[in-house]
């Protein structure tokens, strides 16, 4: 039976200012000597990769070709072994017989790291940035759903009341984008500025880790809210992203790999930062994940993974409680007024009707406190959510922390949103495993409140200022092992949504 994920796997480019981006095309590689390590095959068994009997073809177009084998078998694909080397110049693009010779084998490559076979092959297309931008277009989102995602970002002081969610994110991801793969087509897509069709096995062969995942385990989703989202992609990036880093590293050493030079395929920095390190969360604590999962049983739980996908970013953050852990169910009580009329974007696509926002979504929120211009402060550090090793480099294998402050120990959560004469407003409940967490969450909030322009009223309340994008009232509640955030246009407005 196949299992259902996503609808579309992107490789993101992290771009940081003095970091060297993620994600991109590995470096040219010089090999160092032939690949003498042992293949291993599905069902467990070895096989020497008879790498020392033959020359392989190098730079230079040696005719002397390892043969075929007489069964397909892993580390092989079209005529390809993982460790041939090719005899192709990607600074002036490639022909479609040099794109399907890298192709087929970084296929054999994928596999020979992945220990997976490919039953199929996989089309590969190169577009320009621009026709990515114009193929990903908003398209038809109903009034109901931009209404919902508006407020759910605001709630998030993501994206301000005066700018459109929907095209905020299509843009961030337009910018960022190296490449995905299609489910729906069973395709994969090569974003690139350059003119003429040029490829990094970097992004490669990360999307080819996807198109894998689809043959073996299914990769057509149902996840229905941003945090299963994250707990969902996480496995599904980070298994990627795993296999990515190990490929680098032959490349580095011992594979003769193509690569972009210095374009790193002409994605810019991003137009929002904070709804880029949102979409970023399965990209970077994702593989610290999978490798936890390897280290409990190796490539076969990884592959199990995929029977009991993780529920939310808490079991990424925290895989210690994976798969054990559930999110709680929260529920919320009908606003005292019947003047405001509950937003369903249901009626827009199969979708529920409340967002469930998690703590990479909080985290998310406070690291965008770093690089917006409303205000120089900032409720997070640099040193708190970027992630140096000991030589001070920034770590790629996981190079941002979400376990921020007011994130850790959260449970499950339920954001609803309403309308009322054209103003929204929205009840946000989150369930904590205890008061502590719940109270170090509420102080968290508050500081992202107070940075945007929030001052606290007599009540108790927060009223943010009118040139802040988020200029509303707000009030927080902490119930025990509960925190109700309520928003409305004013402070007066607050009890007609949430009477505490």
């Amino acid at each position: 039976m196949r299992r259902e994920f996503g609808a579309v796997c992107c490789a993101v480019l992290l771009l940081l200012a003095g970091c060297q981006g993620l994600g991109v095309g590995v470096d040219e590689g010089t090999p160092t000597g032939t690949d003498e390590t042992l293949t291993v095959t599905e069902n467990g068994t070895e096989q020497p990769t008879d790498s020392t009997v033959l020359e392989l073809r190098n730079e230079s177009g040696s005719s002397t070709v390892r043969p075929d084998p007489e069964t397909d078998r892993l580390g092989w694909e079209n005529g390809y072994w993982h460790n041939d080397s090719l005899d192709v110049d990607n600074t002036d693009g490639l022909n479609d017989t040099e794109l399907s010779a890298v192709v087929n084998r970084s296929m054999a490559r994928v596999e020979h790291v992945r220990g997976l076979e490919f039953d199929s092959d996989v089309p590969v297309n190169i577009i320009s940035r621009a026709e990515y931008r114009n193929q990903s277009g908003s398209g038809s989102y109903g009034d109901a759903l931009r209404t919902f995602d508006n407020a759910k970002f605001e709630a998030l002081f993501l994206i301000g009341e005066s700018e459109d969610s929907v095209e905020t994110q299509e843009s961030t991801l337009g910018d960022s984008v190296q490449g995905y793969y299609s489910p729906s087509l069973d395709e994969i897509v090569i974003v690139t500025n350059s003119e003429t069709p040029r490829i990094g096995e970097g992004t490669l062969s990360h999307e080819l880790v996807h198109a894998l995942q689809d043959q073996q385990f299914g990769l057509e989703g149902n996840a229905s809210t941003r945090d299963a989202i994250q707990g969902r992609n996480a496995l599904i990036e980070g298994d990627a992203r795993t296999v990515e880093t190990t490929y680098d590293e032959h490349c580095r050493s011992n594979w003769s790999c193509v690569s972009l030079g210095q374009s790193g395929g002409g994605a810019s920095p991003p137009g929002h930062w904070g709804v880029y390190f949102l979409v970023y969360f399965p990209y970077s604590d994702g593989s610290v994940f999978v490798s936890d999962l390897r280290d409990r049983g190796g490539w076969s739980a990884v592959n199990d993974a995929y029977d009991d996908i993780p529920e939310g970013a808490r079991e990424v953050t925290t895989s210690a409680d994976y798969p054990e852990w559930e999110p709680r169910e929260v529920t919320l009580p009908a606003p005292p007024s019947d003047d405001w009329e509950r937003v369903r974007p249901s009626a827009d696509r199969d979708r529920p009707d409340y967002a469930t926002v998690g703590p990479s979504a909080i985290a998310a929120a406070q690291v965008y406190t770093l690089y917006d211009d409303y205000n120089d402060s900032a409720v997070t550090g640099r040193f708190e959510f970027f992630n140096y090793d000991s030589s001070g480099q920034l770590d790629t294998s996981d190079p941002l922390n979400y376990g921020l402050p007011g994130t850790s120990g959260w449970d499950g959560g339920r954001m609803q949103v309403y309308t009322k004469d054209g103003e929204t407003g929205y009840v946000w409940r989150t369930a904590w495993t205890d008061e502590q967490s719940a109270e170090a969450f509420a102080t968290s909030w508050e500081r992202v409140i107070q940075h945007w322009g929030g001052e606290r009223t007599a009540d108790g309340n927060w009223v943010i200022a009118e040139e802040s994008p988020f200029g509303d009232a707000v009030a927080v509640h902490v119930e025990g092992d509960t925190v109700t955030v309520v928003n409305a246009p004013t402070e007066a407005e607050l009890t007609e949504l949430y009477d505490a």
